[in-house]
């Protein structure tokens, strides 16, 4: 049957047909008919074959002609390359399609349609090449796709409108740069009924971090309407990230999202004259712009869905979703191999670390991890790439597959538009580059022949310098570095980094600032949060009513934005620990959040005032001390990620520490319930004098040694006059260290330090570890000199032990 020969439904393939109906139509295929039944909506639709194409060239006579077409391409250089694309395309579009495929296209649509009541059903006709969607090579992007097409007629015109794509210039480059015959590769038309996302919503998923690689995390991104805008990079999405553990065991899945500017929305055009011109982009109404395209419960459900395909396919996969206005159910609409990561394996790290500053132009998305410098060159088209020399740095508003020839040339790609699954950004990674999308202005605020330094070394944010800034690089071959029993760990302030720091040779981390995420990503003190109606100062009343528009309640923002920062860091470093101390603002810097001048006191000497323990169960933070409780709690309890612990500074007296833990158990975090542990800093002589007491109270121990040192000393820590006499390896406080740390070795609590000493002293960490400590936290650009003195001391000490453990050594 001609049905059979030129068409095929999605219910009658499956994932070994690539060489039938391509990757993207035996995916969707595999989809319909494997994940269907398990509850993944996936739209219905057919394919036409690869018998279809090759009937269509052969009934034209086309192959010979393109074959010496082809054989003119100058495949060195493609200097010749546009004029050969267009008279291949032209063969293609001056043909007819044969009588027998028309037919069965019809045919299908016809019942296609049937089972979908409604007046010339909307369907998507997307290429699908039969060689598409290889783990080894994949042809995304390179032929063309048509949304909201209607009727016969117009189904019929996008389908050869497809197998003309085949020989777009970027195919035929593609083809050549991967070893692919051009007349071995078919074309397969898949037809699908169109999602009313244009009503709704629509993006891309990974189920694998695209940026590192990170394995445990599911990645999506969306925007409104139709997810072309996604796709192609156009609007810079949502994000959210899920973990995957936690999708398992059926707990809170969503560890983090960020709300993108989603500038435009694709939805139907009004009119439609021919196929290409069913859809069109509007500007996103305010109010849209900031509001996320999926709520927290659909996010979950999509993770669900992109968790049950990986599982299915058995390797990272690269989704594509849809949310029906009418309906409002959200289907998959596209699943193929990730590309970027799969079978990757980083045993390196190179590392940039900037070492001057300057006037920063714009800002957006990092892609990489890279430093550099050039000239900039801004671009408005592909046209106009042999402005482009090798080495420049490329500003753009936006690129798509036709820019892949200019990119190859670029040191570095800024865009205006796109997030992180935008074509630049994918693009950037395939070529080893680094890039900044999404900046929004950076055609604007960037001069052409302007010398710039891009910096994408800064987590998540990359930034774009005036003139040639100089930076340090550092090559990390993981698999060389010796790891030292004593536990290396990191101290960690900004979030965002976390995934890139979640690859180092740590074991997890042993301090996570609280401070760092409410001065940087909340900004609002929580008191000011609580008391809201009863803020005096009008300015910051308005600024807080601003930031906090888009939830029910105050306190709930507070809440949210904390336990998505620490939930990120946890999915990150799962399952190392991550130990995150509670708040530990001094009454100065408390005050300098907004609205805080009003809940906090005066003090001559803040370092020794109002702060830590004290301040959690005083009736002047009590309640703001509930908020991080219930974002530790969120993290721990309802997200799963058992791996955090918490950690409470400046705890003066034993009893503030039972009143402390107490406090927390009444907030919802019992100490020991699902596996809690609460551990204390050690940086006050009472916590080392009552060291038994206090291991009665807590679940573990890590000495400050700032704090320690300063209060032992008797030194202001800030103060220029008696600095020089601050010396963390004074006897006074090596006896202390020993001390606390036989202490808490005899009542069987674990102990670490956090400080910078153990890198910048290999005395000192000698000393650390001849004592016994169970782990030294560090700084990342500390951690690897201080793994180093670790290891060193270790091997000293198992080849001439000096001192029995416990005895203090002078330094």
């Amino acid at each position: 049957m001609a049905h059979e020969r030129y068409t095929r439904f999605f219910r009658e393939l499956t994932n070994t047909q690539v060489a039938l109906v391509g990757g993207k139509n035996a995916s969707l295929g595999e989809l319909y008919n494997q994940l269907t039944p398990k509850g993944i909506n996936v739209p219905d639709g057919f394919a036409s074959t690869a018998d279809a194409y090759w009937l269509f060239l052969d009934e034209n006579q086309l192959r010979q002609p393109l074959t010496e077409l082809l054989a003119t391409l100058d495949e060195q250089e493609f200097s010749n390359l546009p004029a050969v694309g267009a008279q291949a395309r032209a063969l293609l579009r001056g043909a007819t399609l044969p009588a027998p495929v028309a037919a069965a296209l019809a045919a299908a649509y016809k019942e296609l349609s049937a089972r979908h009541p409604g007046a010339e059903m909307p369907v998507a006709v997307r290429s699908s090449a039969t060689a598409e969607d290889l783990p080894s090579a994949s042809f995304a992007g390179q032929h063309d796709s048509f949304l909201n097409v209607r009727g016969e007629q117009a189904v019929l015109q996008a389908c050869q409108q497809c197998f003309v794509s085949l020989f777009n210039d970027r195919a035929i480059r593609y083809r050549i740069q991967n070893g692919f015959e051009h007349l071995r590769v078919a074309l397969s038309v898949g037809v699908q009924a169109m999602v009313r996302s244009d009503l709704a919503s629509a993006g891309v998923a990974f189920t694998i971090e695209p940026e590192t690689g990170h394995d445990q995390l599911i990645y999506l991104t969306g925007s409104w309407g139709l997810g072309e805008n996604v796709v192609q990079g156009a609007v810079n999405p949502d994000e959210f990230y899920l973990f995957k553990p936690s999708v398992r065991n059926g707990c809170r899945a969503l560890v983090s999202k960020k709300l993108g500017n989603k500038a435009k929305t694709m939805a139907y055009a009004q009119t439609q004259n021919q196929a290409a011109l069913g859809i069109e982009n509007t500007d996103t109404p305010a109010a849209r712009r900031a509001t996320f395209v999926l709520t927290d419960a659909e996010a979950e459900q999509l993770g669900r869905w992109c968790l049950q395909i990986e599982e299915h396919y058995g390797m990272p996969m690269d989704i594509e979703w849809a949310k029906d206005g009418v309906t409002d159910r959200i289907y998959i609409v596209q699943a193929r191999p990730e590309t970027i990561h799969h079978g990757r394996r980083a045993l390196r790290l190179h590392e940039y670390h900037l070492t001057e500053k300057g006037p920063v132009l714009a800002t957006g998305k990092a892609v990489g991890s890279q430093i550099a410098s050039g000239v900039a060159r801004i671009i408005d088209s592909p046209a106009d790439g042999h402005r482009l020399q090798p080495g420049e740095i490329l500003v753009t508003d936006i690129t798509s597959p036709d820019w892949n020839a200019v990119l190859r040339k670029a040191a570095v790609i800024v865009t205006n538009k796109g997030g992180r699954t935008s074509h630049a950004a994918i693009v950037a990674r395939e070529l080893g580059l680094s890039a900044v999308v999404g900046t929004l202005n950076a055609t604007e605020k960037i001069q052409d022949g302007q010398l710039i330094t891009v910096s994408c070394a800064e987590g998540d944010e990359g930034k774009i310098f005036d003139g040639a800034l100089a930076w340090q690089e550092t090559d990390l071959d993981l698999e060389q570095v010796a790891l030292p029993r004593t536990k290396p760990l990191l101290i960690l302030a900004d979030p965002d980094r976390a995934l890139q720091l979640a690859r180092y040779p740590s074991q997890g981390v042993g301090l996570m600032r609280m401070e760092f995420v409410i001065n940087s990503a909340i900004r609002i003190h929580p008191m000011a949060l609580v008391n809201f109606d009863e803020l005096e100062d009008p300015a910051a009343r308005a600024e807080i009513a601003q930031l906090t528009a888009q939830y029910a309640s105050k306190p709930e923002y507070f809440v949210d934005k904390l336990a998505q920062a620490i939930g990120f860091v946890a999915a990150a470093f799962y399952p190392r620990q991550v130990i995150v101390r509670m708040s530990d603002f001094k009454t100065n810097e408390y005050a300098n959040l907004l609205g805080g001048r009003q809940f906090e006191p005066t003090e001559e000497n803040p370092m020794l005032g109002f702060r830590g323990a004290s301040r959690y169960y005083s009736p002047q933070y009590r309640e703001g001390f509930r908020l991080e409780c219930e974002a530790l709690r969120r993290v721990h309890h309802d997200m799963g990620l058992t791996n955090v612990k918490a950690m409470i500074p400046f705890c003066r007296t034993v009893a503030e520490g039972r009143q402390v833990v107490a406090l927390m158990a009444e907030y919802g975090l019992p100490r020991g319930e699902q596996g809690l542990e609460i551990y204390v800093m050690a940086e006050i002589p009472s916590n080392v004098i009552l060291a038994e007491d206090f291991a009665q109270v807590f679940d573990g121990f890590s000495i400050g040694s700032n704090d320690l040192t300063q209060l032992t000393l008797g030194i202001d820590r800030d103060s220029a006059i008696v600095s020089p006499l601050f010396d963390e390896r004074n006897e006074a406080v090596t006896r202390m260290l020993a001390q606390v740390i036989r202490t808490a070795k005899a009542c069987g609590r674990p102990i670490g330090l956090c400080g910078q000493a153990p890198s910048d002293y290999p005395d000192f960490a000698r000393l650390l570890v001849e004592h016994g400590i169970d782990s030294i936290s560090f700084t990342p650009d500390a951690l690897l000199k201080g793994m180093a003195n670790m290891v060193a001391a270790e091997q000293a000490l198992a080849a001439a032990p000096s001192v029995a453990a416990g005895q203090a050594v002078p330094a």
